[in-house]
């Protein structure tokens, strides 16, 4: 069986779940997954400390359609100094930041944004870093820190890019 790793989670659920309708059957294998598994195997040691707040955004195509909540945590929580803070909806009560359902390219008439409020709910972290493992979801959320006027004092960046500062 071919193995197929994926830095996208709607590439991740479309090659694991709808492609083996098509003949397609991989081993599909997230990023965050992977990154876990080395550090649990010892193969990725996580050795600079970082004293940054970190908050955590579950993708929806990682967490509520495929259950996998642990991988990215345990990245985080192997991050030497970190503090990690979840948000108050997460994990399988994570929310959507409004990508998946096309609303990168939509204007909302009616209320606030998708992006906007999942962006608030991370800022009432006192987090210095949105983690996340979604290059649409980084977008959705680097626009609600921009648009919050908070792109100076909070970052969004993949999980990968925290182990690979802490590796260095």
């Amino acid at each position: 069986m071919k193995k197929v790793v994926t830095a996208c989670p709607h590439c991740f659920n479309a090659i694991k779940n709808e492609w083996k309708d098509f003949g397609g059957t991989y081993e599909v294998i997230h990023h965050t997954q992977l990154i876990g598994k080395l550090i649990k195997e010892g193969k990725l040691k996580p050795t600079k400390g970082t004293e940054q707040k970190i908050t955590y955004h579950d993708s929806c195509y990682i967490g509520r359609w495929n259950q996998e909540y642990e991988a990215p945590r345990a990245i985080l929580n192997a991050l030497p100094m970190a503090k990690v803070q979840e948000m108050e909806k997460n994990s399988a009560n994570g929310m959507c930041c409004g990508a998946g359902g096309g609303r990168m390219w939509m204007e909302e008439h009616i209320g606030t944004r998708v992006n906007i409020k999942r962006t608030e709910q991370a800022l009432a972290t006192n987090a210095s870093t949105i983690a996340a493992n979604c290059p649409f979801c980084m977008t959705m959320l680097t626009d609600g820190v921009k648009s919050k006027d908070m792109a100076e004092k909070v970052k969004v960046v993949d999980i990968a890019e925290l182990i690979d500062q802490a590796t260095i």
